[in-house]
């Protein structure tokens, strides 16, 4: 994969081929099937794409968080240096929760409802680092007051069914915060929360991105979240990278027809659309994907060499990646078609 640090930024991590699946007992589900990607400190990339697209499985998967029957079955997950994979059970729990931290979905499954807010960072504070439950406390304030929760001397008293959704949000956030990582991961951060408060949440993880110099792994399905928040974009379409821009790029000329696609779809306040464009179809189960371009079946340039063929994630001449037989010279379809999306390469 190209390298995305071209201006000779430091990279902090490196994901090589990464396979994951889960094993049942008449077939193999493949989630994440050969991922990869290179993110460079202190900013952000953003993984999209629809449901059971291969997400979050590559965000658990770097945090070697996968339940049983699943498995990583090959790749390399490179943090600073050190090859995730091979490190022992106990190495990664030093690294989880310490050096990489993760923002899950939904902060009320998340947080443990018969526990206080300081009683759960007092928790991960004495784990990582050592802290006895004064200075835990006192770290609990000083974090709840870094993620703007008004009254932190209160609020770390409380119970997380007190607390309204943003201020649950802002709880997982101090959590996550807690040992200064060197990573945060943000699974859908912003998924059951209203408008503004999606806002107030985005913006509080750019300040502190900046402030604490932290990389960011932003998933989502939401284009909004990732024009607003991110450096770099990955698509992910069946468990597999199709299209790998920096962010602007990826905004201003989309490539693969999926990527196309999400971007039609979202409502926008500058043209007179009446109606929106859905891509068409349903994502492919993970226990059955195509034998070709996993997006052939919903895709409206499609041929015959797309639904037998998968092709590679190749770099194009402004650097950026996709992985479409469009932009290859086997390109069997409509020669408009090429045309088009030359033209967008260049």
């Amino acid at each position: 994969m190209r390298e995305v640090n071209s201006l000779n930024e430091e990279t902090i991590l490196d994901i090589k081929d990464l396979r994951t699946s889960f094993e049942l007992d008449d077939f193999e589900v493949k989630a994440v099937d050969g991922v990869s990607f290179k993110l460079p400190k202190g900013k952000t990339i953003g993984i999209v794409g629809e449901s059971g697209s291969g997400k979050s499985i590559t965000a658990l998967s770097i945090l070697r968080l996968l339940e049983n029957p699943g498995k990583i079955k090959g790749g390399e997950i490179n943090f600073k240096g050190k090859d995730l994979t091979k490190m022992s059970d106990k190495q990664i729990r030093e690294i989880r929760g310490n050096e990489i931290s993760m923002i899950f979905q939904e902060p009320m499954t998340s947080l443990n409802p018969v526990y206080t807010v300081g009683q759960q960072i007092r928790e991960t504070l004495k784990v990582h680092q050592g802290l006895g439950k004064e200075s835990g406390t006192q770290k609990g304030v000083e974090l709840l007051k870094l993620v703007g929760i008004p009254s932190p001397e209160q609020r770390i008293k409380q119970y997380p069914h007190e607390l309204s959704g943003g201020m649950r949000q802002r709880v997982m956030i101090a959590m996550a915060l807690a040992c200064n990582p060197d990573l945060l991961i943000a699974d859908e951060p912003t998924t059951a929360l209203d408008v503004t408060i999606q806002a107030q949440i985005l913006e509080l993880i750019k300040e502190l991105q900046k402030e604490l110099g932290m990389s960011v792994i932003m998933i989502t399905h939401d284009m909004g979240v990732v024009a607003e928040t991110c450096d770099y974009v990955a698509v992910m379409y069946g468990g597999k990278v199709v299209e790998y821009q920096d962010v602007k790029s990826l905004f201003r000329n989309p490539k693969h027809p999926y990527t196309v696609g999400l971007l039609k779809s979202i409502p926008r306040h500058d043209t007179d659309v009446d109606e929106l464009e859905p891509i068409r179809g349903n994502v492919p189960s993970p226990a059955n994907m195509p034998k070709g371009c996993r997006f052939a079946p919903r895709c409206p340039f499609a041929t015959d060499l797309c639904v037998e063929e998968l092709p590679t994630l190749d770099e194009q001449s402004d650097g950026g990646e996709v992985r479409c037989w469009i932009y290859t010279d086997r390109w069997n379809g409509d020669p408009e078609v090429k045309v088009n999306a030359t033209e967008r390469t260049t």
